[in-house]
């Protein structure tokens, strides 16, 4: 009589029947577990972040097929502008401190953890406005190849962000 180990196969190898886990996200939650896996990983960004009281601080974290993940830096009152993503969706995760996001809504305080995520066209503004810097990650799929400024009497956007993300 055949064994069930005989039958099926060593059972420690079952993981060659499963299939291969992607080496890349390929969906919005693929992005965002992403995200929150550097998020955990303070040893891996912590050490490059840089403070730079004339303009943000920006350094291209790493690139994946179709998407890019950046980190950014604030000093107080730091703010990117009115802008949108063109063509690119994206994940926002505030890393350190604390930042202020302006949308047509009204303003949204995000803490560390915490997480947008983007529709391409969505209209925003994000700014420092503690007393302290802040760190944020970011990527964008694809990869970011537009940034329109918008004036801040531009209406609102017709893309909404899909949902804010606690964490």
């Amino acid at each position: 009589m055949n064994s069930d180990v005989q039958i099926a196969g060593d059972p420690l190898a079952i993981p060659h029947l499963l299939p291969p886990v992607p080496a890349h996200p390929a969906t919005v939650a693929g992005f965002v577990g992403l995200a929150r896996t550097i998020a955990a990983d303070r040893d891996s960004w912590a050490p490059l972040v840089r403070y730079d009281a004339t303009t943000r601080w920006y350094h291209r974290l790493r690139t994946g097929p179709g998407y890019e993940v950046w980190l950014l830096s604030w000093v107080p009152g730091q703010g990117s502008g009115r802008h949108d993503h063109g063509r690119s969706s994206g994940v926002l995760t505030v890393l350190a401190g604390e930042l202020t996001e302006h949308r047509p809504e009204g303003p949204r305080t995000l803490s560390p953890g915490a997480q947008r995520v983007f529709a391409p066209g969505y209209v925003h503004e994000v700014v420092n406005d503690a007393l302290t810097p802040a760190v944020s990650l970011h990527i964008y799929f694809p990869g970011l190849t537009e940034m329109p400024m918008h004036s801040a009497q531009c209406a609102p956007s017709a893309h909404e962000a899909r949902e804010t993300l606690a964490p």
